[in-house]
């Protein structure tokens, strides 16, 4: 749950704060306020969390306000295949000077939506492979941003969850199939199962409503650890997918801070908060210097970070080495 600092910043960025006009603003002419439209992947602000935060607290630490010096224009698809299309329509009928998303099919969307204005997208596992650019060196369209994706983070997690559990021997990664990454994830993960002779399955879930199923099928398949990837039904349901791992008896080893501040036992990725700094970076990039997304090269995770749960650790009859603990970024107890 939000700590009430958590709120409270939440509600700042919601309400602006008294940032200093910025230079970009000034370049362009006090008669043109830059218009952003961010199209998200959750049903609302709230639910996007530290994510949304971090997105407009990063356009405030380069001196944009809300409604007085820029303007963002938020949707939100709820993960319903049709509002990504809709709201990516209306975004680009709002001509606004530049666009970002969260998420593959956010990104997705944006790229059939608009050919010319400037798409800056975050979380995008596979940018190449989702014909949003050329390359990650020089995307050649009107996207560029942030991946988060490398087969290694696939295999530091299973190490970890090994590490954790001597014991282990069956596990699972839970898959939105509609998500272009999972077939690739799917691959690099019965990989690394492999080579530690750890025996893999595969169970999906399309929907929120096909979590608690999934989660039965695991248990028939006596599944003692799950792994999750970065998909916005996946991240949706974080809170329900870690109930159901601990009532179950199974480890979960998520991907983010945020999925694992949803009751995970451990994650291991990327910091995804980063990509809230990076993309107005961009943003801005574009705005002020005249930047093309075709000649801004497609930035990779330089950041990892890992957290361990020693109360869920516990819960399921887990020690975990101290060795690993202090290896973590952050231990809860």
């Amino acid at each position: 749950m939000a700590s009430h600092i958590e709120r409270r910043k939440f509600l700042a960025a919601l309400g602006g704060s008294a940032a200093a006009w910025p230079l970009a603003a000034r370049a362009q002419g006090r008669s043109h306020i830059p218009k952003i439209g961010v199209l998200w992947h959750a049903g609302s602000a709230q639910e996007e969390g530290p994510l949304f935060i971090g997105l407009v607290e990063g356009f405030r630490k380069l001196g944009y306000e809300d409604g007085r010096n820029i303007t963002l224009e938020h949707r939100f698809p709820n993960e319903i295949p049709e509002r990504f299309k809709s709201m990516a329509t209306e975004l680009v009928s709002l001509n606004v000077d530049a666009l970002v998303s969260a998420g593959e099919l956010a990104a997705v969307a944006l790229r059939d939506a608009t050919k010319t204005i400037p798409i800056i997208f975050m979380w995008v596992p596979d940018p190449v492979g989702s014909k949003l650019v050329e390359s990650i060196a020089k995307p050649g369209g009107n996207a560029t941003g942030m991946t988060n994706f490398g087969a290694d983070l696939i295999g530091k997690r299973l190490q970890l969850l090994n590490e954790i559990m001597p014991g282990l021997s069956r596990v699972a990664l839970l898959v939105n199939p509609k998500a272009q990454i999972s077939r690739r994830y799917i691959e690099f993960t019965q990989t690394e199962a492999a080579a530690r002779g750890l025996v893999y399955q595969t169970f999906e879930a399309r929907s929120l409503d096909d979590l608690e199923p999934a989660f039965d099928a695991m248990a028939k398949s006596s599944v003692q650890a799950v792994t999750i990837n970065p998909d916005g039904v996946i991240y949706q349901g974080k809170a329900a997918i870690a109930k159901m791992a601990i009532a179950r008896g199974m480890a979960l080893a998520a991907y983010s801070r945020e999925t694992f501040d949803a009751g995970a036992m451990m994650a291991y990725g990327p910091d995804n908060i980063v990509a809230c700094d990076r993309a107005p970076v961009l943003v801005d990039k574009i705005l002020r210097e005249g930047s093309r997304p075709s000649d801004l090269p497609v930035e990779q995770p330089t950041k990892f970070l890992y957290f361990v749960n020693l109360k869920v650790a516990k819960a399921l009859g887990l020690d975990v080495p101290l060795h690993l603990q202090q290896l973590a970024d952050a231990v809860v107890e």
